[in-house]
């Protein structure tokens, strides 16, 4: 039973760890987006390009990061706790 537990979370892990992208891939698909809007690479146009869609998604990332701390009932160290609005 143990050995039939391990298994699945190691093949669980490892459809995961496909799921990820990394720096380099985000940077890949930004040159390539910027390249779309017609930018040539060496260019302040083009760095500028990749700088707003590396904010772009910095902000979303944020975003994200607040919709999730707000589920629990806002930033922890303040003295609310899971989202009932009560101290501790």
């Amino acid at each position: 039973m143990t050995i039939i537990r391990l298994a699945a979370g190691a093949m669980l892990a490892m459809a995961l760890s496909g799921c990820v992208t990394t720096e380099a891939e985000y940077r890949a698909m930004d040159e390539q987006r910027c390249r779309s809007y017609g930018f040539r690479t060496p260019g302040e146009a083009f760095s500028n390009c990749l700088m707003e869609l590396d904010l772009d998604r910095a902000a979303e990332r944020r975003r994200r990061f607040d919709r999730f701390d707000a589920s629990f009932g806002g930033p922890w160290g303040y003295g609310y706790g899971w989202g009932y609005g009560r101290r501790w």
